[in-house]
């Protein structure tokens, strides 16, 4: 299941609904680490610990929707976990197989909830049929509105503003647009998550103090929570105990929000449909092939 539907006690309804009548995030990004200490902690193989990642990941969506988030991104394959074993990374990719198939299964629940399901990430370099199960979800989850989840799959921030600056490169050489043109609104606009808000809050699992090349330009002014719990063994009271901080530190985040608009021209708005354009053909063309 993508979303489950376990039953939540009365005691935490109540306490997500105390959490609610403050101000709940509309946007929560997750690093999901430690699957591969949950493994070996509970004497399975890594993989069967990426398997319990999977089903944290249904129970958290779960949670979030109950909780009124309206966005969440997730950090499910970096390019650099291609340098794992060879068996590990067949792995993984036959599970995100197995799910994106699932979620053809689940398509009525899906489209029943509004899920909008984004992939972000170089998709070049995941496998042809894997790559094609990946378009055919976005294309037929892409106008549900309800709770937006971006799966960063084949992600590094790196390559992501590398791809980005290479376009605005390519746009000014064909006329598109003028050098002058290029500030930070542009670049934002350019990247991976162009169609979604900054994150408000981001959840690192396992300990680790470290952002592991994950949406860096975006998570700017986002509060940070490392939470020392494995992945799998994440659970309700440590997201409650987030979005709390996050509701702690508010106040502090937004005096940091930028006062100033900045203006676009129309060349440069039609660029960015130019570009919009462009991945949604590159979408199509992997879902045909």
């Amino acid at each position: 299941m993508w979303i489950v539907e376990s039953p939540l006690s009365y005691f935490q309804k109540f306490c997500i609904n105390i959490v609610k009548a403050g101000r709940v995030p509309r946007h929560v990004a997750f690093i999901m680490d430690g699957n591969r200490r949950y493994a070996t902690k509970s004497n399975m193989r890594k993989v069967e610990g990426h398997v319990k990642g999977f089903d944290k990941l249904s129970q958290t969506l779960q949670w979030c929707f109950e909780l009124g988030i309206q966005e969440v991104t997730v950090y499910a394959f970096s390019i650099e976990n291609f340098k794992r074993s060879k068996e590990e990374v067949d792995y993984l990719m036959e599970l995100a197989k197995e799910k994106f198939r699932k979620l053809h299964d689940e398509k009525n629940k899906i489209m029943e909830l509004g899920v909008c399901i984004r992939v972000i990430g170089n998709l070049d370099l995941l496998p042809e049929d894997t790559r094609k199960l990946i378009a055919e979800a976005v294309i037929m989850t892409k106008d549900n509105n309800k709770l937006f989840l971006n799966i960063a799959f084949a992600y590094t921030s790196r390559d992501e503003l590398t791809t980005a600056v290479k376009n605005i490169l390519k746009g000014v050489e064909l006329g598109l647009i003028n050098p002058d043109d290029i500030n930070e609104k542009l670049i934002s606009q350019c990247l991976y998550t162009n169609h979604s808000r900054d994150p408000d809050l981001l959840v690192r699992t396992s300990g680790e103090v470290r952002f592991s090349d994950f949406l860096l330009w975006q998570i700017w002014n986002t509060n940070v929570c490392f939470a020392e719990v494995l992945w799998p063994d994440f659970c309700l009271w440590h997201l409650l105990a987030s979005v709390f901080q996050y509701q702690r530190c508010y106040a502090d985040i937004q005096k940091y929000q930028p006062t100033q608009k900045i203006e676009q021209s129309t060349k440069v708005k039609k660029f960015l449909q130019y570009l919009d354009e462009k991945r949604s053909a590159q979408i199509e063309m992997y879902a045909k092939t």
